[in-house]
């Protein structure tokens, strides 16, 4: 009897494994059928409707987690001893429900959070965004899903952010709105360097980059303003500080034209004359100091002996 009922134990757990095992091949295939089916979808309809990837990326999540709990549903359903012991728990589950709700509530923030960045945008996928004031802090949206945003910096490393952190932290978005980027272009030269010389070049090598953008408005352009403004912006202790403003399409062209036109401006400066100043210092040997310490002593002795030799008299 007792051998019996071990293999009826066995075999029925065999067949409960079987079942679960079937259930979760099913619910793992459906999931990337329907996975497909959207991503088929919805790049026919970006190409017509333009439909943004944020919307795609976040409802593919939400899809696929619904298919899973649908599955495991389904295999506590159909397996008599699971159901049996779901509905035990649930029916106990007062102080459990209390302990996981304390335990999900930052799962929870995470979702509602993914949810409002999918609903008001504060930044899309493909979007380039810095989170706070920390400069690692700084790449490409490259997913949003339920829990976390993921952002592939341009070392082609991810940082993984949870999306409540995100929801309380400050944004800045390079692609939000009008994507064109105004570059600060500073050198500073020496005091007795050819100032306008100087702006000149800086205002020649500009023009000459091919990522630069004519941003001037209309007025701007009838009153004859310069396409690049150069202007001494202030006085250090020992230069003279100059500043280009100069307007590209995007963040990453202003990076190219800001490295480019360093190199170029220098080079420049390097053959007219301008100097840029660096640091001087004067150094002040110990053996100097001895000396010079000697000497004062000397002059102090001979005029001590002046001094005496008045008062003698």
């Amino acid at each position: 009897m007792g051998i019996e009922n071990i293999l009826a134990f066995l075999k029925d757990s065999a067949k409960n494994i079987i079942i679960v095992a079937v259930v979760l091949i099913i619910t793992t295939i459906s999931q990337k059928i329907i996975k497909y089916l959207i991503v088929r979808a919805f790049r026919k309809s970006s190409r017509i409707l333009k439909v943004d990837e944020t919307n795609y990326k976040f409802f593919q999540h939400v899809v696929s987690a619904i298919i899973y709990l649908v599955g495991i549903g389904v295999a506590i359903y159909v397996i008599p001893s699971l159901r049996t012991l779901s509905v035990s728990l649930f029916a106990g589950a007062g102080i459990l429900a209390v302990v996981i709700g304390f335990a999900s509530q930052q799962a929870l923030s995470n979702v509602i959070s993914g949810m409002l960045i999918t609903i008001y945008k504060p930044f899309r996928v493909g979007d380039r965004i810095k989170i706070g004031t920390d400069e690692s802090m700084l790449g490409i949206v490259e997913d949003i899903n339920l829990r976390h945003t993921t952002i592939k910096t341009f070392e082609n490393r991810r940082i993984i952010v949870p999306n409540s952190i995100i929801s309380t932290e400050k944004i800045e978005n390079s692609n939000m709105g009008d994507e064109k980027i105004r570059k600060y272009i500073d050198f500073s030269i020496s005091y007795d360097s050819n100032i306008n010389l100087a702006m000149k070049i800086m205002r020649e090598e500009t023009l000459n980059h091919s990522f630069l953008i004519d941003n001037r408005t209309e007025e701007e352009k009838k009153k004859n303003e310069p396409i690049v403004p150069v202007r001494l912006i202030g006085f250090a202790d020992s230069s003279v500080n100059l500043r280009a403003w100069v307007w590209t399409k995007d963040s990453a062209s202003s990076f190219i034209l800001g490295c480019d036109l360093r190199k170029s401006i220098k080079e420049r400066f390097d053959k007219e004359g301008i100097e840029i100043p660096f640091p001087y210092r004067t150094i002040v040997y110990k053996n100097d100091l001895d000396k010079a310490g000697k000497k004062v002593k000397e002059r102090n002795k001979v005029k001590e002996l002046k001094e005496s030799i008045q008062l003698g008299k």
